[in-house]
């Protein structure tokens, strides 16, 4: 079953979120990430292995982090709101979850670290839940960043300086998509600030962490890059840096720096499955908060490019049906009607491998680069249409606020079967009436490859192996075409009652 997601392009995957994800703020669910390294620190009985060359970066290495921390703790902020539960259905929701069971990835993060009740008492009616977060200046006039989940539904934001002084706030923009969150302080014109780093950070890199955690202040902690290009289940365009610096409670919208003092990432999420420290903590990367917080600043929102397409990552079963290869790119589903992929002639089965001659990785990897440019650029996508490669220039629109496209993970269509597919068919005409298109499907083997690549009863089968099929004769000639010409699967096109997507079956 696909999964809605903002977006004009499916990102064809399911997430299989851990059950400790959540959010860093106090406004929403809340968590940790532990293990801080220091510089110094040097394993003990290891000094005959350092070449001379590696003992004098090392005896470059700075003994501590103090001289940056000097230089960029006063940019940073805490961000305190406070949100009215009757003007507030966002509140309610959040109060539903946290009394559910453990079942929720967020519910326990929730019920430990979420809204704060005064005096330790359950919440009553006309109540105002407050929660806090951090932030950091990016400008010299007030401008600052968190996170949109800090300052979401906010009644008031006040922030509070390094120095101790509190100003009242206003949200200027906001970005669910990226998480993201543009303040503005009113007041002064020489607030501290810092800028995000030009520079993708390696893996392995220090990387300090400035934030308000359980509403202490400034505190700071350290630690390295762990990972890049991370997919929690956020959304379309996650692409989060992996820090194992501590990032805690009221950490969420706090900057993550290099030993330049240029801000790496926006502290938005972390990983725990006990509610305790383990580690891993996810920032948005500079490079998509500088795009983000550029659009919040000049128009108060973000416009994205839309191709309008629906598409799913091509995978070694679907290239091998298409005869590609490599498993790579992304194979559409479904044009929508109107849109600028169906204007420019792009149909179901077509593989898009490449964005103005950049190579596509996945659908995620479509998604991302699509809506990094603005709508009406022109782009020229590589499409492969039947086997053939061809060059599709379009113009790109704007993607509507309201529209949702829905995500197909093909992690059903992973698992290894025999050639029977274990299914029943009927003609969509006969079962469904005159004019249906396709063969309808009227049982399946719960043990057959179709029922584990997520084939169910009622499903009906537009194509198999790039062919029109109207009756069951049709889908045993392709089937038996596709075995014959030494391929290992075949890919079928399904359409369920949530949307079409392609399925590719083994034949052996």
């Amino acid at each position: 079953m696909k999964d809605p997601i903002h977006s004009d392009i499916t990102t064809s995957r399911r997430i299989l979120k851990p059950r400790r994800l959540a959010l860093l703020g106090t406004v929403a669910a809340l968590g940790v990430a532990v293990l801080a390294a220091s510089p110094a620190s040097k394993p003990f009985g290891m000094s005959s292995l350092i070449s001379p060359a590696q003992a004098t970066e090392s005896a470059a290495t700075p003994a501590g982090f103090g001289d940056l921390v000097s230089k960029v703790k006063p940019a940073v902020i805490s961000v305190r709101v406070k949100i009215d539960e009757d003007n507030d259905k966002s509140a309610l929701l959040q109060q539903n979850r946290m009394n559910q069971d453990e079942d929720s990835p967020f519910d326990q993060f929730s019920r430990q670290f979420g809204f704060r009740f005064p005096d330790g008492m359950p919440r009553q009616r006309h109540q105002v839940i407050t929660g806090e977060g951090s932030g950091f200046f990016i400008s010299a006039d007030g401008y600052a960043v968190t996170n949109n989940h800090v300052v979401d539904h906010a009644e008031s934001v006040q922030v509070t300086t390094d120095d101790g002084t509190i100003y009242t706030a206003k949200v200027v923009g906001t970005d669910p998509k990226t998480d993201l969150a543009l303040i503005k302080v009113e007041g002064k014109k020489d607030f501290p600030f810092v800028k995000f780093s030009d520079q993708k950070p390696r893996i392995g890199d220090w990387v300090v962490a400035v934030g308000n955690p359980f509403g202490l202040g400034g505190t700071v902690t350290a630690g390295i890059v762990s990972a890049s290009g991370r997919d929690i289940g956020n959304g379309p365009y996650d692409d989060f840096i992996q820090i194992d610096a501590p990032i805690n409670k009221g950490n969420s919208g706090g900057p993550a720096f290099d030993m330049n003092g240029n801000v790496i990432g926006v502290n938005t999420a972390i990983y725990s499955p006990s509610g305790g420290s383990v580690g891993i903590g996810f920032d948005i990367p500079a490079s998509t908060a500088k795009l983000v917080v550029a659009q919040l600043k000049d128009k108060g929102s973000v416009t994205r490019g839309w191709l309008g397409v629906q598409v799913q990552p091509v995978t070694a079963e679907i290239a091998d049906s298409l005869g590609l290869k490599t498993a790579r790119g992304a194979i559409v589903d479904t044009p929508q009607d109107g849109s600028p992929a169906a204007k420019a002639g792009i149909e179901a089965g077509d593989v898009i491998t490449a964005v103005n001659g950049t190579a596509i990785k996945d659908s995620r990897d479509l998604a991302r680069t699509i809506a990094g440019l603005a709508p009406g650029t022109s782009v020229k996508l590589d499409v492969i249409h039947k086997g053939d490669t061809k060059t599709v220039t379009l113009a790109l629109g704007e993607l509507p606020n309201e529209r949702q496209a829905k995500a197909d993970d093909g992690k059903t269509q992973q698992t290894p079967g025999t050639p029977r597919l274990g299914l029943s068919l009927a003609p969509a005409g006969e079962v469904q009436g005159a004019g249906q298109k396709g063969v309808v499907v009227t049982e399946v083997d719960p043990q057959g490859p179709a029922a584990q690549r997520g084939i169910q009863t009622g499903d009906v089968i537009l194509n198999v192996g790039g062919k029109t099929v109207a009756s069951v004769g049709d889908v045993r000639s392709e089937l038996a075409q596709a075995k014959s010409s030494g391929k290992h699967s075949v890919l079928l096109q399904v359409k369920s009652a949530e949307a079409t997507r392609f399925v590719a079956v083994p034949l052996a």
